[in-house]
């Protein structure tokens, strides 16, 4: 399969087919998370939908750590491609793999060990409790397999790879959809079902990625790659902990919203947990430019090419405006249809439509942070998205904490809308500051 080189060629044409591939990857992990919910809501109802998604909320705390962290993996090793240096590649990749096994198993353990009083502290209404625990413990006791899938698709990403991560994702679609109506259906295995659904298709994911890796002559690994170098284990650590604790300092603040949420009963609790799976839908495209702005800045940083950076932020951020304004309208004019698609109960539903309509306002917010966030994490500067997402944290607790008694569950997309203009703030002067100072050395 053809890998993309970003320190050469047209950058709007290497960024639009490396986009469009990664995109509609992103929409099919979506589209099965999604399905998953619709499978879950018809099957088993909306309390089911709601302990599922108060799960999730926990959940992004680890798998947010875990994508971070693998994501700054993989700048150490795109950075290596832009150089063109293939023994330090290979050396980065085999680190990453020893790296990654050490944290999946200690992230195993705190996820199943943490897991029964977090659900305490986050005021989860009784008759959740069951089904997020049966939930919770399949896909925390799976943890090595999220971890690696996250891991080789992010290094097949570094090195202009975006058509193996597709292939992936679009086998596991089919395979969870599958498996969630046999396990519910036919099997009658309650909530745990659709997790084990979503592990077994994750587990898919890993043998098509790691069999494209196996196959690639740069990352032919022999032992002498896995011999411990500590200059380079440290700088992998300097961009994956970041990184990893940025997505899991911003997680903080979300189960603070849904602790919060929790305390005004099932209708608020499904409702958000609803808006969080449209939220993760429809900043798909966000999501993806992070991606390519991440891969495009860590291979023209590694070669050199600064001012191939610049111009890849200014067409990412066109995109970035396209895709705010055309999904925008989508989100305010079909906001109580798409509520409705996985909810019944009336309260949750308008609650749910109204979050929406907001979301719409604020999405070009959002997709602008991936944008500048990215660039800086690129160039290797970790510390900036870190300390941006501590920012996004706090705004974010403390809007919904003041808000929600005075505005019900509006307060809850005020609390996005605020914490995205902080961390957005943050990442853009940084990113521009950064951009002029190397251009002018």
């Amino acid at each position: 399969m053809q890998q993309t080189d970003f320190t050469k060629g047209s950058i709007t044409k290497a960024l639009l087919s490396f986009f469009f591939s990664m995109l509609f990857a992103n929409i099919l992990q979506q589209f099965y998370s999604f399905a998953d919910m619709v499978i879950i809501g018809k099957g088993l109802g909306d309390t089911a939908v709601a302990a599922v998604g108060n799960f999730t909320t926990f959940s992004f705390f680890i798998t947010g750590f875990i994508m971070g962290m693998t994501s700054g993996f993989s700048v150490v090793i795109s950075q290596a491609y832009g150089e063109k240096d293939f023994a330090a590649l290979r050396r980065a990749a085999a680190l990453s793999v020893k790296l990654s096994i050490f944290f999946a198993l200690f992230l195993t353990g705190g996820g199943l060990w943490c897991l029964p009083p977090v659900l305490g502290l986050m005021q989860t209404d009784q008759t959740l409790v069951k089904d997020c625990l049966s939930y919770g413990y399949v896909i925390f006791g799976s943890l090595v397999i999220t971890v690696f899938y996250n891991l080789l698709s992010a290094v097949l990403r570094a090195v202009g790879d975006s058509r193996t991560p597709l292939l992936a994702i679009a086998a596991a679609s089919f395979v969870n959809i599958g498996l969630d109506i046999l396990f519910l259906f036919v099997l009658d295995t309650g909530v745990a079902g659709p997790a084990w659904a979503t592990v077994l298709a994750q587990l898919v994911s890993v043998a098509i990625c790691g069999g494209r890796l196996y196959g690639m002559e740069e990352f032919r690994l022999g032992k002498c790659d896995f011999v411990s170098d500590w200059k380079l284990e440290r700088e992998l650590l300097r961009n994956g902990v970041p990184m990893a604790l940025m997505n899991s300092v911003t997680s903080v603040g979300c189960i603070f919203v849904q602790s919060c949420i929790n305390g005004y009963g099932v209708a608020y609790t499904s409702a958000y947990s609803v808006c969080n799976k449209y939220l993760n839908l429809f900043m798909l495209p966000g999501i993806t430019l992070g991606f390519a702005v991440s891969v495009f800045s860590g291979q023209n940083f590694g070669a050199g090419e600064f001012g191939r950076i610049r111009g890849g932020m200014k067409s990412a951020c066109l995109l970035a405006l396209f895709w705010s304004l055309f999904l925008g309208i989508i989100l305010f004019f079909f906001a109580k249809p798409l509520a409705g698609l996985m909810l019944a109960g009336q309260e949750a539903i308008a609650y749910t439509s109204a979050f929406l309509k907001f979301l719409s306002l604020f999405l070009v917010l959002l997709n602008l942070l991936f944008v500048f966030r990215s660039c800086v994490q690129g160039m290797g500067k970790p510390a900036v998205p870190m300390c941006s997402g501590i920012v996004e944290m706090a705004i974010r607790i403390g809007v919904i904490f003041f808000g929600l008694p005075v505005f019900g569950f509006t307060a809850a997309v005020y609390a996005e809308g605020a914490a995205w203009i902080g961390a957005l703030l943050i990442n853009l002067f940084s990113c521009l500051h950064f951009l002029g100072h190397m251009e002018s050395e």
